[in-house]
């Protein structure tokens, strides 16, 4: 028996919350972007009325208002965009506990084993779903069911917005084959080029291509999107309870200001760290090699890594290294747009104690120390949030903490 898996995709999200608190502001083109004056001038999100103008997400604000002269601009809440995140996947659980999230507006349910508890259809389970989260918190979602998940994927890109698209192996192939290549999960632009030098145009045409042909031009990811195409993809759906840790966590800013000497790149990267370590001992991991990019005014990025004595999930380690390497690549009188750092080649902190060289044991109750500040800290930014904690970048050994009411 075929499974039946639902993709839901909230529709507009970002746009669509914002909406919730102005609800005067709904027949008007609509987007949400970040604070033009800190540099985010990049469209996050929009509204039906400002597709229709062709406002696009990720192109500039004066891009999209050359199109749109009367596009009204919303700031971005992230944080309320996550809290409906999490509203909208607690009702996907009333109807399954196998719920995946793809993104922050994305999952996939596999209704397999309980769709005989709620009539045994499919489509007629979108419908509920989609008049659950559309009566209870306002947002409209698009439901694609189909018997795999890039099948079900591909539905609720289908028919927009507040739609549900069902697709069989009796219609898959009069509604899919015939779309370009580059509608297919995963088909970005250079594989869709590759493909495009062999005929391969269309969906259908990837699934009448010679599989082993497709590995040989595009190695094991061929294999992967001749599945794809001919309704041979079978991945489970897996809860996020099951989902394995995050393979690095890394933490990125686009300043206000071009950071331009020693104290500013200091500053941020001191800031950048903080956030890297604590969402470490979030996980309970740390990491072993730390990795920096850095962008230029020009949007020019240069990467650099380097491997750790040991592995750590303490701010201070962290931001020495990601100095040291930008010390070794970047001269500080050049100006410095964006930074990135990212914890790479994580481990357990169980496996990370097993790990740490017996030249590095001499540092372990410094460590230990750091480690135990820190996640103080973590306690303090729990219960008072995030702005409670000032995390200063003193010369002394523990560093310096200020906590302050708010």
């Amino acid at each position: 028996m075929d499974r039946v898996i639902l993709h839901c995709d909230l529709n507009s999200f970002y746009a669509s919350v914002e909406l919730l608190d102005h609800p005067d502001l709904r027949a008007l083109p609509v987007a949400v972007c970040g604070d033009p004056e800190s540099r985010h001038g990049i469209i996050l999100a929009k509204n039906e009325p400002a597709k229709a103008f062709g406002v696009k997400t990720a192109e500039t604000i004066w891009q999209a208002r050359r199109k749109c002269p009367d596009l009204v601009l919303l700031s971005a809440h992230h944080e309320k965009y996550s809290r409906y995140s999490r509203l909208v996947n607690a009702i996907y659980e009333r109807y399954t506990d196998l719920v995946e999230p793809f993104s922050i507006d994305e999952s996939w349910l596999d209704v397999t084993g309980s769709l005989h508890l709620f009539g045994g259809d499919g489509g007629a389970l979108a419908n509920a779903i989609r008049a659950a989260v559309r009566e209870e918190l306002g947002l409209t979602v698009s439901v694609g069911v189909s018997f795999n998940k890039v099948f079900a994927k591909m539905g609720s890109d289908y028919k927009k917005p507040d739609a549900t698209t069902v697709i069989t192996r009796e219609n898959y192939r009069e509604l899919l084959w015939p779309l370009p290549v580059t509608e297919l999960l995963f088909v970005g632009r250079a594989a869709a080029g590759t493909l495009a030098r062999y005929g391969v145009k269309t969906i259908g045409d990837l699934a009448a291509f010679d599989k082993e042909a497709l590995v040989h031009i595009l190695g094991r990811q061929g294999a992967a999107l001749h599945d794809y195409a001919s309704g041979a993809e079978h991945a489970p759906v897996i809860p996020a309870r099951e989902q394995p840790g995050p393979k690095s966590v890394g933490n990125g800013l686009t300043f206000r200001r071009n950071l331009l000497g020693w104290a500013d790149i200091q500053a941020g990267v001191t800031t950048l760290a903080d956030g890297v370590a604590a969402r470490l001992r979030r996980h309970g991991l740390k990491c072993t090699t730390v990795q920096v990019t850095i962008r230029d005014p020009d949007f020019r990025d240069i990467c650099r890594q380097k491997r750790l004595e040991a592995p750590t999930c303490v701010t201070r380690e962290i931001a020495d290294a990601a100095l040291a390497l930008i010390q070794a690549a970047w001269n500080p009188r050049s100006p410095i747009r964006a930074l990135t750092i990212t914890g790479q080649s994580l481990v357990p902190e169980g496996e990370a104690a097993e790990q740490i060289s017996l030249f590095a044991a001499g540092a372990l109750p410094r460590r230990d120390k750091l480690e135990k500040l820190e996640r103080a800290v973590d306690g303090i930014r729990g219960k008072f949030g995030k702005g409670a904690i000032q995390f200063a970048a003193s010369q002394s050994e523990l560093g310096e903490v200020e906590e302050r009411k708010g």
